[in-house]
């Protein structure tokens, strides 16, 4: 079969994957590559067990895998066969250098654009997918523009506003896809090229088109509103912790007024994934780096407040549990850092067990998607850990349980079962504010909501 476009991305990671199986369910006429330098990561992606959990990602790719979507670890036949080239490799926070702690670490993407130009025999189109600083295109661009060969390549920023755990339903309905380019002549042309890709399923109104820069600067100012009010809603939860006021009333006489709206006013104990931090943190460099001081400052504080709801959390149970945790074993409701994924990156449950562990304390993880992952964060750790798929099993003879993800199967847990295994008196702490908190205090459990006022039998 003769393909209309050939399409390839570099990458098979949480975007790169669920973005391309998407393209290729919704455009048969375009054959897509996905290509990857980790051959166990593709070996899974051409498996029936994928490297990823997303609900409806297995039938998106059961639908086109090796019919118009492949996956493959060789990456110079894929440039070489291919004219649309997504970048879609990891930008993870440096850790060493000029920026530790806060500038995105380039060298994976640096890698990429070389390769791109070292195996390039034609003229390209090279889309950002990745969340990547501002002015990162022109850096692309002086890399692959960089020979006087006849090949030429325009470079767009594209970024993904994907949410783990509904990406599938993202990307088939998003609020919308966002273009950057060059206003240039070819910058233009490249720029309709990618609109008639999405142009098959997504409304052209909600295709919005814009400067390079702006499209770049956007994704990361998107991610820093929504993780400021969650920092802001955690910041009053313990306010109202403190003054018998109720988060969840709170927020919802907030959240109905008009201009502010009820998303991401849900109190926690904090945001995790690997973007928030990440591109706050980005932001508070580049604004630091152009001298904006008190801007850097005040983005700052909402990654502040994130460490201090996970610091807050732990001395809560420290104080509630006669100010010692040593020795007693604590139950881990998930370890995903957010639910419908088994994703684990910077997850709130990652701090809070290294915590547990420092105060002596047993732990018990249970995840229905994010147990592989778990144990991979917390090895050499030292402590007593160990991890049960089952949530009852791994209940039994435990102090307390710490709901750290707000799993819909911990909603409808028999908890009269489970208080019945547990070590008295036994506790809950609802760091997500799922359960039915009144029911388990009448079962006998004393509860610890995030916000709220605790129901105890002391």
């Amino acid at each position: 079969m003769k393909f209309e476009k050939n399409i390839l991305c570099i990458g098979a990671g949480y975007v790169g994957g669920p973005t391309m199986a998407m393209i290729a369910y919704k455009c048969p006429q375009y054959r897509v590559t996905v290509v990857d330098i980790n051959p166990a990561r593709i070996a899974e992606w051409n498996s029936g067990e994928l490297p990823i959990y997303e609900p409806g990602l297995d039938k998106l790719i059961q639908a086109s895998r090796d019919k118009n979507l492949f996956f493959s670890t060789d990456i110079k036949d894929g440039i070489m066969d291919n004219d649309i080239i997504f970048v879609s490799v990891n930008t993870p926070t440096k850790t060493f250098g000029a920026g530790a702690g806060m500038a995105a670490d380039l060298q994976y993407w640096e890698t990429t654009a070389r390769q791109i130009l070292q195996y390039s025999k034609s003229s390209k189109v090279v889309i950002e997918k990745s969340t990547l600083p501002v002015k990162t295109a022109q850096a692309m661009e002086n890399i692959l523009n960089y020979s006087n060969s006849s090949v030429s390549f325009d470079v767009l920023s594209n970024p993904e506003f994907l949410a783990e755990g509904s990406a599938v339903r993202d990307l088939e309905n998003p609020d919308r896809v966002l273009i950057g380019s060059r206003e240039t002549e070819s910058g233009l042309k490249a720029r309709e090229t990618l609109v008639e890709i999405y142009a098959n399923w997504v409304p052209r109104e909600k295709i919005i088109t814009s400067n390079i820069w702006s499209s770049e600067l956007s994704k990361i100012v998107s991610n820093a509103f929504l993780a400021q009010r969650i920092s802001s809603i955690n910041a009053i939860s313990a306010l109202c912790e403190k003054t018998d006021a109720d988060i969840t009333e709170v927020s919802r006489a907030v959240g109905m007024d008009s201009r502010i709206g009820g998303k991401f006013l849900n109190a926690s104990v904090g945001f995790g994934g690997s973007c928030f931090k990440k591109d706050i943190l980005n932001l508070v460099y580049l604004c630091r780096h152009y001298g904006l001081n008190e801007v850097a400052d005040y983005w700052e504080s909402v990654v502040k407040i994130n460490q201090y709801q996970q610091e807050r959390f732990i001395l809560n149970m420290l104080t509630a549990m006669f100010n010692t945790l040593a020795d007693k074993k604590i139950c881990l409701f998930g370890f995903a850092f957010k639910a419908n994924t088994g994703d684990t990156r910077e997850s709130p449950a990652i701090f809070i067990a290294r915590r547990l562990l420092e105060e002596k304390a047993e732990i018990v993880i249970t995840d229905p998607k994010a147990l592989r992952n778990a144990r991979a964060d917390l090895a050499g750790v030292n402590g007593k850990i160990s991890f049960v798929e089952d949530p009852y099993m791994a209940a039994e003879e435990c102090h307390a349980i710490a709901l750290l993800t707000e799993w819909e199967i911990y909603r409808n847990l028999d908890f009269q079962k489970i208080y019945s295994t547990m070590a008295k008196p036994a506790s809950i702490f609802d760091g997500r504010n799922i359960l039915d908190h009144k029911r388990c205090y009448d079962i006998g459990f004393n509860v610890y909501p995030t916000g709220k006022p605790a129901l105890t039998h002391f």
